[in-house]
């Protein structure tokens, strides 16, 4: 715990130089703690210098998700007001549903550096390669009947690309329901899981998992989906700090839950402007047959409107939509 307050701090004022009384003072640690943490941080690949009667000071940092690089900048926000950061876990949203029914707080995020067993929609797999994508699952439990979070991933799918937007420059689309896109190929996927009173069936907590593709390269992505996603990285031509995207993605995901349900025509407004579903021929897909119909546009609800080849409308809520053009489908 000392050296991810030690690491905080040295990431709030990097660039300056710090004394160990004054850490220690700051922190209310031992200044033997304060160089306990500095030597731990050191052998753990973090680039601090010292100087005769300045301390110590942060010159670079390797690309880890934890702690002492999240907390200061979430100093304030419910959502990161709890971090669990991992390095190997099976899945961030199996653990984080383990920590909702142990008694965690809102607010609760979990990060992995890697998954072994991370899944996706429709019980899919997600590739997760170790130090390369940004892996979080964060806990709410709003105070509204399960009908209420119907929506409330396209929620989420808007708030991922605001704090995409504002760490890398760039703003995603997004395909129906939940797919964050570049380029017409897949760069984050997003899982959310409710968890129900046994005996009244009243909402316990929700559960939303979002993965991102930061600094893959080609090959890191098997060779089935190379042509359908893509990370951050390859559109950026450079690498991207996962630590400062999880900081923006968290922050966004606050601003949106604090105005969540209130602020829908934001949002609304926000996620049609950014799906690249509608006005394209596109599949349903069922697990028995597949339809052709043509995305008209997004309801109030966050709802599909689509066309149906006899010209009539049909509303889809839920499911699994092919557009035309993107992942395979010509």
């Amino acid at each position: 715990m000392s050296r991810e307050k030690v690491l905080s701090l040295l990431r709030e004022r990097q660039g300056e130089y710090l004394s160990g009384e004054a850490m220690s003072r700051e922190l209310g640690i031992s200044r033997a703690g304060v160089w306990k943490a500095i030597e731990g941080l050191r052998q753990e690949g973090y680039t601090i210098s010292s100087a005769t009667k300045r301390g110590y000071c942060l010159e670079n940092a390797p690309d880890r998700l934890r702690a002492g690089e999240l907390s200061g900048p979430l100093a304030g926000s419910l959502v990161g007001s709890n971090l669990l950061c991992l390095d190997v876990i099976d899945s961030t949203n199996t653990e984080c549903k383990r920590q909702a029914i142990a008694g965690a707080a809102e607010g609760l995020v979990v990060t992995a550096e890697e998954q072994t067993g991370g899944r996706g929609r429709r019980g899919r797999g997600f590739q997760s390669p170790r130090g390369k994508g940004l892996y979080l699952s964060a806990l709410f439990r709003p105070n509204l009947e399960p009908e209420q979070v119907s929506d409330f991933t396209a929620w989420v799918a808007v708030a991922v690309c605001d704090g995409i937007e504002a760490c890398c420059g760039i703003r995603p689309q997004i395909k129906w329901t939940n797919d964050i896109i570049l380029g017409n190929r897949k760069l984050v996927g997003i899982l959310t899981e409710l968890g129900l009173e046994s005996e009244s069936n009243a909402l316990d907590y929700m559960v939303t998992g979002i993965g991102v593709n930061v600094n893959h390269t080609l090959e890191d992505f098997a060779p089935e989906i190379q042509d359908m996603a893509i990370s951050l990285a390859q559109e950026l031509g450079r690498p991207v700090r996962r630590a400062e995207l999880a900081v923006q993605i968290i922050l966004a995901l606050n601003r949106m839950y604090a105005g969540y349900p209130e602020n829908r025509a934001e949002y609304l407004s926000k996620y049609r402007a950014g799906c690249v579903t509608t006005g394209h021929p596109v599949q349903l897909i069922t697990p028995t047959a597949r339809r052709e119909a043509f995305a008209l546009e997004i309801d109030e609800h966050f709802n599909l409107v689509v066309e149906l080849p006899d010209h009539s409308q049909e509303i889809i809520a839920a499911g699994e939509v092919s557009v035309r053009g993107m992942y395979g489908y010509v």
